[in-house]
């Protein structure tokens, strides 16, 4: 795919030549780019060296892994295209996690790897791994960059589409001799467009009326609403929509914030622990307008068994998912928030009193909720956490049961306030991705909510949190198990523990000891063992200036409730 630029390419102002590797970090000064989030090598060194006389502020994560999490998180808190750097071979591969999850998740970001000399590519060189190859499946586009000359309108062409339609990850790859070689550079028109890639951005009168069409038929209306709302600035709209239109509304869980939790037509979000209402909305009404939104195994259960007597409404941006996982009585490729724009022109109210009824004594009859008790329950920390943030804090997770107790209990009012692992469910991601979260939002409170087992698998980038000086806060919530599938083994497998169990069985004592670890990274923190302490400890950790952890015991044998099985349906929810 090779770049077409809408405006004239412009030579240098100077008409110098320049090496590859300053023509690299020109070209991202040119896209706006502030922050990079880059692990140095040998593939990569040259880049490194010009970044140290640019105006890019680089944070040198602890793990290629990090680094990639991290420039996603800057992405998903902002909307803005992330950037990470790593060299070739192991340094190019330990991205590869973060990729994916950018990918699943529609998230922009740009990953520059170095490369081999390109006279060695494919002759197992030292450190050489075809990272084209390796992430094809998980990218929107990849490009090996042979020649110095190439590099500007690479560059602009993959910032163009990770940022365009369905957002996702771009990799290029630049071998170390074309970044030591030197060209005189053209730099092409801002916006570059590849040749054969078009989005449809605007719906068609006719797919206009025959929505509208399909909710003035409808007498039980839902409005299933995904992420795709968020990337799409849409929120706005969404409200005006809803209200207008007077339809009750569930997100997924990438979808949360994107519609405000506390609002009378909010049914939260529905799947295999979404809320019982938010389920049985979409699964009795009888149109679904899914706006944005994939159709995911962990939204629809059996999808042959999903919404059955609906008529089916489907809004994206990207052609390849209308009829993927369900099909659609209407399809529409546009813009979601096209859409929104052209069915607010001639909006209907719907009186389906009957339906909000049903709604309302489902939201009733059985709202989020838990057992009491003496002991500290994680769900309990987290509404503790909200009434002390008043609502206000950006929450990012790891995953397992903390990730779904946050996204329950936490309540959200706006886009972007919860940045979680949606598609890829990659353990790990939450402290990297709240130091991405917190460099991209200094203004904004940070707050981790992690797992003991998640915590460890980046547990490194306390080194970041404190050289970066980034004030992220901190809470695990620890019990000791990998929490979701120890579940999981009590619900299906007879409680039958495989290797689930992350406690020091030879001590009494909780391993590992988290805050003796970040003290070891020069970062304060606290442990909590008794639900009296909790509010103190929450209130000691958002007066503290910078960083703080604070790491909660909690009981083990909690589940995250409600829970649909595997393949199961609405009817089969479990609720005790």
């Amino acid at each position: 795919m090779h770049a077409k630029s809408k405006t004239s390419s412009t030579p240098s102002a100077s008409g110098q030549p320049m090496k590859g590797a300053d023509l690299v970090v020109r070209c991202l000064e040119r896209q706006g780019v502030r922050e990079i989030f880059a692990y140095p090598g040998g593939g990569s060194i040259e880049l490194h060296q010009s970044l140290q006389k640019s105006s890019l502020r680089v944070i040198l994560p602890r793990h290629e892994q990090g680094g990639a999490f991290a420039a996603a998180g800057y992405a998903r808190a902002t909307g803005k295209t992330g950037v990470c750097m790593a060299t070739s071979g192991p340094g190019a591969t330990n991205l590869i996690t973060g990729i994916a999850d950018a990918y699943m998740d529609s998230i922009p970001v740009v990953f520059i790897t170095g490369q081999v000399p390109h006279t060695y590519i494919g002759k197992n060189a030292f450190q050489e791994t075809d990272i084209i190859g390796v992430t094809r499946p998980i990218c929107k586009h990849s490009h090996l960059v042979l020649s110095p000359e190439e590099i500007p309108s690479v560059l602009a062409e993959a910032f163009y589409l990770a940022a365009s339609g369905r957002p996702g990850p771009v990799i290029i790859d630049i071998p170390k001799d074309v970044q030591q070689k030197t060209c005189v550079p053209t730099f092409p028109g801002k916006e570059v467009v590849p040749l054969g890639y078009k989005i449809r951005k605007n719906p068609s009168p006719e797919e206009v009326a025959a929505v509208r069409a399909a909710i003035e038929e409808s007498q039980k209306p839902c409005l299933y609403v995904g992420g795709g709302i968020i990337s799409a600035g849409a929120e706005k709209e969404l409200l005006k929509f809803v209200e207008a239109y007077n339809i009750p509304v569930t997100t997924t869980l990438m979808g949360v914030g994107a519609f405000p939790d506390s609002h009378p037509l909010s049914l939260k979000w529905l799947g295999m622990h979404g809320t019982y209402y938010g389920n049985y909305a979409a699964n009795e009404c009888d149109l679904l307008v899914a706006l944005g939104a994939r159709f995911d195994d962990r939204v629809t259960g059996n999808v042959n068994t999903f919404a059955v007597n609906a008529k089916i409404v489907h809004i994206d941006i990207d052609p390849s998912e209308i009829n993927k996982n369900k099909r659609a009585d209407i399809g529409v490729v546009c813009d979601v928030r096209a859409m929104l724009k052209k069915l607010l022109e001639q909006p209907l109210r719907k009186q389906t009193s009957a339906w909000h009824r049903q709604v309302q004594q489902w939201k009733k009859e059985h709202p989020l909720r838990y057992g009491s008790s003496s002991q500290i329950q994680p769900q309990y920390v987290v509404e503790r956490l909200y009434h002390k943030t008043g609502g206000e804090a950006m929450i990012v997770t790891g995953v397992g049961q903390h990730q779904m107790w946050a996204a329950q209990f936490y309540q959200f009012s706006r886009p972007r306030q919860l940045l979680t692992s949606g598609g890829l469910g990659a353990m790990g991601f939450g402290l990297p991705s709240a130091i991405g979260a917190k460099i991209a939002r200094p203004d904004q409170l940070v707050v981790e909510i992690d797992g003991d087992g998640s915590f460890q698998m980046n547990i490194q980038e306390l080194g970041t949190v404190h050289c970066e000086d980034v004030d992220v806060k901190m809470i695990i919530l620890n019990n000791q198990h990998l929490g979701m599938v120890a579940q999981w083994e009590d619900r299906f497998y007879d409680s039958c523990r495989g290797n689930t169990v992350l406690a020091n069985v030879r001590s009494d004592r909780p391993y590992p000891d988290f805050v003796t670890i970040a003290r070891g990274y020069l970062i304060p923190g606290r442990e909590v063992w008794k639900k009296e302490e909790v509010d103190d400890a929450i209130a000691e950790m958002l007066d503290t200036p910078g960083p703080f952890l604070l790491d909660v015991h909690v009981q083990y044998q909690e589940h995250v409730l409600p829970m649909i099985p595997a393949g199961g349906t609405y009817k089969t929810i479990i609720m005790e």
